[in-house]
């Protein structure tokens, strides 16, 4: 016993020892706590589409910089409703063969935001696809890598009705005469990503976030005139969330893809209720343009009629601000129609 340091059978079967209950702790015993997990109501599992997109999500190495995970502390709730659960991973239970099991796609690293959620937050193919082609195009600060692989251009005469055509802005386009077109890889890929939405628990069912401490604000955290409604929301704020990714902060919008707010005859037309309705219903009335998602759901009328009054102030705009009262009425009217 004494000479435990000296031994190097002991050593190795310590060693060995060591790594098989290690090994139970960390792998075994929590493969098998899953298997009493059960389906959230309203949870699908995936589709061959999404499931053939998983697996490029796995081999593009999108898991080194974005988590599929919403912690329990207060500025997660950025990236889903609530903390996720065991039960948000049930697909993982599915084997991809009797070796391996369905990776659950955690993640260490945000060097880009959380995808939990990323199908309700963005559900636009169009955007998606932009993204991937070159993340520049939509978001002129990121880092992410492109992806010109998934694409490939084509005689711009030889484009058949069942491609999916990507409409690139200016400085971005291609050559004259061609045409870029989404390869299969790339739509199941897409596919994949908008089938990420975080599902709501059961009545009765809580799960909250821990909350952070709060912070004195200081005055460069103080609301900007103009940027907020009389509540004192930050409609600036709310606008780069919700949607800078689509309008862009300038609010220029993305050319073939995304409508400028700047200079829009919506946005400053005196009387707000179409407005309104377009964020509270979303639109896809113009096929120019990729189909916006609905944010009555997602959104107060506070946070709305902040919004609404910060690109109705902004980028040259100069339209009259609304009130959260507005929204409201209009939200019950909407509320109230007979559905078709």
């Amino acid at each position: 016993m004494f000479d435990f340091h000296k031994n190097h059978k002991i050593l190795v079967l310590a060693a060995f020892l060591g790594f098989v209950t290690l090994s139970f702790i960390v792998a075994v015993f929590p493969a098998y706590q899953m298997q009493d997990v059960e389906p959230l109501p309203g949870q699908v599992q995936l589709t061959e589409n999404e499931r053939k997109g998983l697996n490029l999500y796995i081999k593009e190495g999108c898991v080194a910089c974005h988590t599929q995970q919403v912690r329990n502390i207060e500025m997660d709730n950025t990236w889903g409703d609530r903390p996720s659960i065991p039960s948000d991973y049930i697909f993982s239970k599915e084997r991809m063969d009797i070796w391996r099991q369905s990776p659950s796609l955690l993640g260490s690293e945000r060097t880009g935001p959380d995808l939990t959620d990323i199908g309700r937050r963005q559900p636009s193919e169009a955007w998606h696809l932009l993204h991937l082609y070159n993340p520049r195009t939509v978001v002129g600060a990121s880092i992410m890598p492109s992806y010109p692989w998934l694409f490939k251009e084509v005689e711009s005469g030889s484009v058949k009705e069942n491609n999916v055509v990507v409409n690139l802005p200016e400085g971005y386009a291609t050559s004259s005469g061609r045409t870029l077109i989404a390869k299969e890889e790339a739509l199941q890929l897409v596919a994949y990503l908008q089938s990420l939405k975080q599902v709501k628990l059961p009545d009765g069912q809580v799960e909250e976030f821990i909350p952070a401490l709060k912070q004195i604000q200081t005055e460069g955290n103080k609301v900007n005139q103009g940027s907020a409604s009389a509540s004192g929301i930050n409609g600036a704020q709310l606008y780069k969330q919700a949607c800078a990714v689509c309008h862009q902060d300038n609010g220029k919008g993305v050319a073939g893809a995304f409508p400028p707010l700047a200079g829009s005859p919506i946005v400053n037309d005196v009387d707000p209720e179409l407005m309104i309705r377009i964020i509270l219903q979303g639109y896809d009335a113009r096929s120019e343009y990729a189909s916006m998602q609905p944010f009555a759901d997602q959104l107060s009328d506070a946070e709305i009629a902040a919004i609404a009054n910060h690109e109705r102030t902004s980028w040259g705009n100069n339209a009259p601000e609304i009130t959260e009262e507005e929204v409201r009425k209009l939200r019950e009217f909407v509320e109230n129609q007979p559905s078709n």
